[in-house]
């Protein structure tokens, strides 16, 4: 049975967030998930910060990257996840090709960040034809960020 996938509307929050925890806990919950009221902020503002398209079983979190490099829009994929029970099922491939139909600003490469750790991760992205980028990535807050401003 193929899932229905479409924009989240505010009533699909509580679901929305309850997935991002699952993939928090499947992370080994180093990292808090952000509250309802975030993420509806960052959601449905006039001009929203992200996107995201739910499924039964998984949702995706996404928004705009540019490459200056290859001077083109792009999409960054933030979260990508699918319950256990539906992994294998072609959902997470599905969710990555309705981000490609619903991003509205031209996108013409994705881009995403795996823990190297994850090899199921890392065997899904090479197989769907991700490519490594050579690049790390790193985080500047608290106190180093507010001591930059």
């Amino acid at each position: 049975m193929k899932e229905a996938i479409r924009p989240v509307i505010p009533a699909d929050l509580p679901r929305l967030r309850a997935l991002l925890q699952a993939l928090s806990d499947e992370d080994g919950g180093t990292y808090q998930v952000g509250s309802e009221p975030a993420l509806a902020q960052a959601l449905f503002a006039p001009a929203p910060l992200i996107f995201a398209l739910i499924a039964d079983q998984g949702m995706a979190f996404y928004y705009p990257d540019f490459s200056t490099h290859r001077g083109e829009p792009g999409v960054y994929i933030q979260d990508l996840y699918v319950t256990p029970k539906a992994r294998g099922t072609g959902l997470a491939r599905a969710l990555l090709a309705a981000v490609m139909r619903h991003q509205g600003w031209g996108a013409q490469f994705m881009t995403l960040g795996v823990s190297p750790e994850n090899a199921a991760a890392m065997r899904f992205y090479a197989k769907t034809g991700f490519t490594q980028r050579g690049y790390e990535m790193m985080i500047l807050e608290g106190s180093p960020l507010k001591d930059l401003a």
